[in-house]
């Protein structure tokens, strides 16, 4: 994606440092971060300056290519700082077991970012097809180009039919409490040209009643083999209200998101996060500003799980599909495998 006519990835390994953008300073301001060591990168992904699942994941091995890069024999325990940094993300596991399991991390690392750009790519062909023109999509959280590689998989429809000129508008949950939604999926939509308001978490419901949400798309930090979705919080009581209003509910995700392991959503560890994300806000300059009664506390979850059966399908770069098909997907997935491999000898 472009920001201010140049090319950016959200992620980049450069010689032995991992270059990214610092998303805890959008959307007030636009800066490179560089990781000089698999430590600074971890630091990266535990205090968010990277996000979304697929950033996540190409973060991680990026990291763990430099772990061998500094010290192979200490990879194994590097591998399991690394994976320790946000448990609920399976991108992050995937890739890291690629990475480890490679005989050139480095090359693997670079081969994962590159696919995950290629997968989320199609998801936003796929997913075009079903939006009219001037459909009113909403979003939760940021699954946009930010969240991973390139071109993400929520918004990769939604680029997709805004360049094919559909006239789509976006109704942005703002996502608290760190605000994804508000700071980032509203820049990148703006810097699209995509047409947008920011709502507040409470207004999805209210918008859904009145007829003015014709679709919703989120995107998934893990998917269970039985169809439930692990995704910021929030996302459940979204899927709540589309299915009481028949509002089609989809989860656009790269296939690399299931966790074929993992029998349901009751099995997905949820990350508790720190209470002073709910009880401050953070502005310009990361100044932090308290927005809660004083000594007031809180509990944080990140994640919610989505039950499969208030899901309508979920996007994958291997078509949409309906959350029960997940071991259909993981078959199409192992022979496309076994045919790129037999292809290249």
């Amino acid at each position: 994606m472009k920001v201010n006519g140049q090319d950016f990835r959200t992620v980049w390994l450069q010689g032995s440092s991992v270059f990214l953008i610092e998303q805890n300073l959008l959307p007030f301001e636009f800066k490179i971060f560089e990781a000089k060591s698999y430590k600074d990168t971890c630091l990266a992904i535990k205090t968010m300056l990277v996000r979304g699942a697929g950033a996540i994941g190409a973060t991680a091995g990026f990291a763990l290519a430099q772990a061998f890069l500094e010290a192979p024999s200490k990879a194994a325990k590097a591998k399991k700082e690394i994976e320790a940094t946000r448990p609920t993300a399976q991108n992050l596991f995937y890739v890291t077991n690629r990475v480890f399991n490679s005989k050139d991390p480095v090359a693997e690392a670079q081969k994962i970012a590159d696919e995950d750009v290629a997968a989320c790519k199609e998801i936003g062909k796929l997913g075009n097809q079903l939006i009219r023109a001037g459909m009113k999509i909403e979003t939760h959280c940021n699954a946009g180009w930010l969240a991973f590689v390139d071109y993400g998989s929520a918004l990769a429809p939604i680029y997709t039919a805004h360049r094919a000129g559909k006239k789509v508008f976006v109704y942005v949950d703002e996502t608290r409490p760190r605000g994804q939604g508000a700071r980032l999926t509203a820049w990148e939509l703006k810097n699209e040209g995509v047409p947008f308001k920011i709502i507040a978490d409470n207004a999805g419901a209210y918008l859904m009643s009145k007829g003015e949400v014709d679709l919703m798309i989120v995107g998934a930090d893990r998917i269970a083999a039985n169809g439930d979705v692990a995704n910021k919080i929030g996302t459940l009581e979204k899927a709540v209200v589309a299915k009481y209003y028949g509002i089609p509910f989809y989860v656009a995700a790269p296939s690399s998101t299931v966790d074929k392991n993992c029998p349901s959503g009751q099995a997905i560890p949820i990350e508790e996060r720190s209470a002073d994300e709910v009880l401050y806000q953070t502005g310009p300059g990361n100044q932090k500003i308290l927005v809660a009664a004083p000594g007031a506390t809180a509990i944080n979850p990140g994640f919610d799980v989505t039950p499969a059966e208030l899901i309508t399908g979920i996007i994958t770069e291997y078509g949409i599909i309906k959350p029960t098909e997940l071991t259909k997907l993981l078959f199409v997935k192992h022979f496309s495998a076994i045919i790129t491999t037999k292809t290249r000898r």
